[in-house]
């Protein structure tokens, strides 16, 4: 076993026993340690997470959403919109990516980790725009990244390619304007070409 895969699964190890029968489940993926949480214990976790010894994931690197509709098993189980956050203990040398799917489709929700590390601020912004996952407890949770009249969440896997509206300026109005998609719906797809005896067939 190599160096990198004992520090690994001793990281694991610490934090199955720190958060008990809070954790779902805790694997090792893609030589890190992934490890999910049940939404209702998920702000308890995150600060276990923080603070506990052993622990001391001091920084949020990273916080996003993801939509699971067309993922294999998962549209069994029910449970589409996942939000992923990446943590770094810079004083421990080691990561860890937290996994905590929202109970509800119809109203994605989870709770705010900006009151623990101030980087998910805009982070949840992110993805409550694009994603429409509402995080409870943010204190400015807008749209950052789209237009303030924007229809809908541009990464959910549900929605149209080229958008619900338009906009555009209008010279006599002077002001911008939404207006219905113009744009024909069309599916392109690439067209090959290949020499004679392209691979040596024959």
């Amino acid at each position: 076993m190599t160096t990198v895969a004992i520090h690994t699964n001793k990281i694991k190890d610490t934090i199955a026993a720190v958060l008990g029968d809070k954790v779902r489940q805790v694997a090792v993926v893609l030589e890190e340690v992934t490890v999910e949480i049940a939404a209702a214990h998920y702000l308890e976790a995150m600060q276990m997470l923080r603070d506990a010894p052993g622990c001391q994931f001091e920084q949020l690197v990273d916080l996003c959403g993801m939509d699971y509709s067309t993922y294999g098993d998962r549209e069994q189980e029910g449970l589409r919109y996942c939000v992923v956050s990446h943590l770094l203990s810079i004083s421990l040398n080691q990561r860890l990516r937290v996994k905590v799917f929202c109970a509800d489709d119809n109203f994605p929700v989870v709770a705010s980790v900006m009151h623990l590390w101030n980087s998910a601020n805009w982070y949840e912004r992110e993805a409550f725009d694009l994603f429409g996952i509402v995080f409870d407890g943010h204190n400015d949770l807008r749209r950052i990244l789209t237009d303030y009249g924007f229809i809908g969440h541009p990464f959910r896997k549900d929605f149209p390619l080229s958008g619900h509206v338009e906009m555009r300026y209008d010279n006599d109005q002077r002001r911008v304007i939404y207006e219905t998609v113009s744009i024909e719906p069309r599916e392109i797809t690439p067209r090959i070409i290949r020499e004679d005896n392209y691979g040596g067939l024959h």
